[in-house]
């Protein structure tokens, strides 16, 4: 059994506001030590001949040692809530309302992750009654939550029995955080056994070389929860 080192929620060049072509992306992982990349580009503008090329582009742009994992991050209607999805050979829709959205992902054979419920407070809408479909929930978000873990995602994940995920929402290099996913494969890496082995929950997020536990309460937490309130106001000093 393999324990490979994975970045998950990765934007390249086919997303709308993201820069890095995939080859760059896949030579950065490799240096990271992390055999897979889990892909995440905007449904804006895709369509099922753009998923189709977009499938093929990641193939093409994995090398020796690194896997570059097509996946596609779902909006509903509002943009309020967003679902990371990996698995699926077709594209599934553009601004699909989130409950058809998980029931194209099952009948698709894929798995799914509720992405940054801290943004736009996602985690507090009123109906949530989808998340019993879901797979995971991205309980620390580099771009939404900076250097430490949403405590109300945490709280959500709590209340269901769903996979814990961290995920970079990588777009620039500013976004690069020592989040990762160590997934463990009996088998070649490919997109249809990472697939079934995050299904079945053999994955675990670690920090800064730590698991996800660490990092949930405590000095740790409370240290870096004063790290991102003291990077948020230099943030708004220099705007």
């Amino acid at each position: 059994m393999s324990n490979i080192r994975a970045i998950a929620h990765v934007h390249s060049e086919w997303s709308y506001d993201a820069r890095w072509p995939l080859p760059r992306i896949a030579r950065m992982a490799r240096m990271m030590g992390c055999g897979v990349v889990l892909m995440s580009e905007h449904d804006r503008g895709f369509t099922e001949t753009k998923w189709l090329d977009y499938r093929e582009a990641c193939r093409d742009s994995s090398i020796a040692g690194t896997v570059l994992i097509p996946g596609i991050e779902y909006s509903d209607p509002s943009n309020t809530v967003h679902i990371l999805v990996w698995g699926s050979d077709h594209f599934l829709g553009e601004g699909l309302e989130t409950t058809r959205l998980l029931e194209e992902v099952q009948r698709a054979g894929a798995v799914s992750v509720f992405a940054h419920p801290e943004r736009r407070a996602a985690w507090q809408l009123p109906d949530l009654r989808w998340l019993n479909k879901i797979t995971g929930i991205e309980v620390w978000n580099r771009k939404t939550d900076g250097f430490a873990p949403s405590q109300n995602a945490i709280s959500l994940l709590k209340r269901q029995s769903v996979i814990p995920f961290v995920g970079m929402d990588f777009h620039r290099a500013k976004h690069l955080f020592p989040l990762f996913t160590r997934i463990q494969l009996t088998e070649e890496v490919t997109e249809k056994a990472v697939v079934n082995a995050i299904r079945r929950g053999e994955c675990h997020p670690e920090a800064l070389g730590l698991g996800l536990s660490k990092f949930e309460s405590g000095m740790v937490f409370k240290s870096l929860a004063q790290a991102e309130r003291s990077r948020k106001w230099l943030m708004r000093c220099f705007q």
